[in-house]
Formats: C-alpha cells, structure tokens, sequence
C-alpha cells in the first residue's frame, strides 16, 4: 500500500553516499521532502536531482531538508553526488526495504526482470513525522511539479 497524504512516514535507516547509517527520525522538527527517485546516472533522474540541487537556497529558505533516495548504492551515490555537484543527502535503499514499506516498487524496471527500483515519488513531511504531500509516477519519464512542491513548502511555515 503506498503511503499516503494523513498518514505518519515510516521512520526508516539507510546509509547516506559517504556510508553513515541516517534515520528519517532525526529530521523531525523540521519539514522534509523525500524525493525517490529511480537510479543514478541517467537522464531523467540526473535532470530531477540537478532540479532540486538548482532550488535549495528556496528549500533552505522554507527550512526543508531534501533527501534524494534511491537503491543504488552508496559508492555510486557518492559519484552520482560529486559529478552533480549535489548539495543534499543521498540515501541507498540498496536492500529496498524502504521503497516495499513507501509502496513505490517499480518491479522490472524498463522490462528487465528482476531489476526493481523505486518509483519516482515525492512526499513532503511535516515537522511530526506526518506526509502532507504525496506524488508518486507510474511513468518513469515524468518529473515531479517542482514549483507545486514549493507551493506546499510555503503553507507549511
């Protein structure tokens, strides 16, 4: 069941791209965009977290934290980071437990069996822990609406 708008994000421990155990719960106090998002290094992911790192002065404004998350690993979350110049956390969900408990499994990704990956997804959490916003694309190719993302952020302060 994907989480939805109302209900508390599942609290939740991944490594970052230097290989620290983070968990969402240390962000509380604090709002909170999630943006899942299906592998490093290709187009539309690349665009999609370049987007994010091209609007953080507005996040840091609206005193969000944004977390890229996805199931690559660490190592090419670090590289993924570094060649992107990204300037928030990265986090593996390499086992996808994340992604499973979140309902965003997007098995057999571009037809290959067994490659499963995570939906791309937004959820914005308020300073309790609780999604007040929620996007989740069936399509790959899609972008989420960043300016609508930022819209949600300003009612929240």
């Amino acid at each position: 069941m994907v989480v939805k708008v109302g209900d508390m994000a599942p609290d939740f421990e991944l490594p970052d791209a230097k290989n620290k155990v983070r968990k969402l719960s240390e962000f509380r106090g604090g709002n909170v965009v999630l943006a899942f998002f299906p592998g490093a290094f290709t187009g539309v992911c690349t665009k999609e977290m370049c987007a994010f790192r091209d609007s953080m002065a507005a996040f840091n404004d609206m005193k969000a934290k944004v977390l890229g998350i996805s199931v690559d690993t660490p190592f090419s979350l670090a590289k993924f980071a570094e060649t992107n110049n990204l300037n928030f956390d990265l986090l593996s969900d390499h086992g996808k437990h994340v992604i499973t408990e979140y309902g965003i499994v997007h098995k057999n990704f571009i037809g290959l069996p067994k490659l499963d990956v995570s939906k791309r997804s937004v959820f914005i959490l308020d300073k309790t822990g609780k999604v007040v916003y929620a996007w989740v694309s069936e399509d790959p190719g899609k972008e989420p609406d960043y300016q609508v993302i930022k819209d949600k952020l300003k009612t929240m302060n």
